[in-house]
C-alpha cells in the first residue's frame, strides 16, 4: 500500500510503498476514505523540538484524524461489521493499568497514540484495535468523519462532566480559533451558552471569520494586546467575567488571559500545549477565585464519544461542521496541506486517498 512515511529526523516525509498491515484477532483493517491534518502532524512534518522530544521511534507513518470503511476484521471481533464506516479513537490502551481499571482509560499509564507511537492514518489502510473503531452517525457528511477525533477534544473541553446544564445560560470565552476552537464555539451555542466570546490572532485569518460563522457572538483580535483583550471581554460581560474559559491555543499569554477574564467560581479547560514551562499567578488565578480547572487530554473513553453522538443529532450543529473544512486535497499534495496550516491560511485541511 501507499503511505506517508517519516524515516529520519532531518529528512522530509515521503510517500512510499509499504506492507499492508496484518490484522490480529482483536483488530480491524480500515480502508481510508478521508484523513485530515492536525497541528501535531505539522510538528512531525517539519520535525521541530516537540517532535524531537516526543517521537520515540522512526520510521513511522503519521497522521491520526481519519475515517474509512472496515474491510477486514479479526476472529474475535463481533460487535462491528465489514462495510461499517468508522472513525478512530486514537488512544490505544493496555486495559490493565490502574487508570484503565478505574474508568480512566483516556489517561492509561501505557497509552500509545495513533500516528505518534504506532503507525497512523496517512496510508491506504490502517489497523487498529476493534474497540477503537467508532461508527460514524449516518446523518453526518462522510467528509466530516475525520473531524470526529478533534471534535472529541472540543467536546471534552466544553463538557468535561458530560453535563450540558453546566453551559446552558452561561457566558464563555474561547482562546484560539483553530479547528478545535471553532468546534467548541459551535458546541457551546448548541448546548445553550448565552454568549460566546472568542479570540484569534489576526483578523485577516480565515479562522477569524469562521468563528462568527460557528456562532461566536464577539470575536476579538488577540493581537490588540493583553489589556485591550481583557477589557473587551469584561465589557461584554458587564464587568463580571465569563463563567467558562477554554484555552485552546497553546499561547502562554492566552493561558493567563483565560483566568483573568474568569468570574470567581468559574471553570477553565486547558487543552493548549506549550513549548516551554509557563508562569501563572496561581494565588490570584485559581485559589482566590475558587476556580475549577480541567486538564483536557484526548477524549474520555468512551463517554465523550457517546456525548458527541447526542450532539450530532442537532441538525444546526451538524451542518456547521463542514464549514470548518477550508481545503480538500489529494493526499499526494500533502506538502501543500502542511504549508496551508503552518502559514495559518486554512482552518481544517481534508485529504482524499488519491496517491
Amino acid at each position: 500500500m501507499y503511505a506517508v512515511v517519516k524515516r529520519r529526523r532531518a529528512a522530509r516525509a515521503r510517500i512510499e510503498s509499504v506492507p499492508r498491515p496484518e490484522v490480529g484477532p482483536k483488530d480491524v483493517l480500515i480502508e481510508m476514505n478521508y484523513s485530515s491534518i492536525c497541528g501535531t502532524d505539522v510538528h512531525i512534518w517539519h520535525w521541530n523540538n516537540w517532535a524531537d522530544r516526543r517521537i520515540r521511534k522512526l520510521p513511522i507513518i503519521f497522521g491520526h484524524e481519519a475515517c474509512g470503511k472496515i474491510v477486514e476484521k479479526g476472529s474475535d471481533v463481533h460487535d462491528i461489521e465489514i462495510g461499517d464506516l468508522v472513525a478512530a479513537e486514537t488512544h490505544i490502551v493496555d486495559q490493565e493499568c490502574y487508570q484503565c481499571k478505574t474508568g480512566r482509560m483516556h489517561v492509561c499509564r501505557n497509552v500509545k497514540i495513533l500516528g505518534i507511537d504506532t503507525d497512523g492514518v496517512f496510508a491506504e489502510y490502517i489497523r487498529i484495535p476493534a474497540m477503537n473503531a467508532r461508527r460514524i452517525p449516518r446523518e453526518l457528511a462522510p467528509q466530516c468523519g475525520s473531524l470526529l477525533e478533534p471534535l472529541g477534544n472540543a467536546t471534552f473541553a466544553v463538557l468535561p462532566n458530560e453535563c450540558a446544564d453546566d453551559v446552558r445560560g452561561r457566558t464563555a470565552f474561547v482562546a484560539g480559533c483553530g479547528p478545535i476552537g471553532l468546534m467548541a464555539i459551535a458546541m457551546l451555542k448548541a448546548v445553550g451558552a448565552r454568549k460566546v466570546i472568542a479570540s484569534e490572532l489576526g483578523s485577516e485569518h480565515v479562522r477569524f471569520d469562521l468563528a462568527s460563522r460557528m456562532g461566536a457572538d464577539v470575536v476579538v483580535d488577540a493581537s490588540v494586546g493583553n489589556e485591550e483583550l481583557i477589557s473587551a471581554v469584561m465589557d461584554e460581560t458587564d464587568g463580571n467575567g465569563v463563567d467558562i474559559s477554554l484555552e485552546l491555543s497553546g499561547a502562554p499569554a492566552a493561558l493567563r488571559q483565560v483566568f483573568e477574564v474568569l468570574t470567581p467560581g468559574g471553570r477553565v479547560s486547558i487543552l493548549g500545549l506549550y513549548s516551554d514551562p509557563v508562569k501563572l499567578d496561581v494565588n490570584n488565578a485559581i485559589t482566590f477565585k475558587s476556580a475549577v480547572v480541567y486538564g483536557i487530554t484526548g477524549r474520555k473513553m468512551f463517554e465523550t464519544w457517546r456525548e458527541m453522538d447526542r450532539l450530532l443529532e442537532n441538525e444546526d450543529f451538524r451542518d456547521k461542521l463542514p464549514k470548518i473544512i477550508s481545503h480538500t486535497l489529494p493526499i499526494r499534495d500533502i506538502a501543500s496541506g502542511m504549508e496551508l496550516i503552518h502559514s495559518k491560511r486554512s482552518a481544517k485541511v481534508s485529504m482524499i486517498p488519491e496517491w
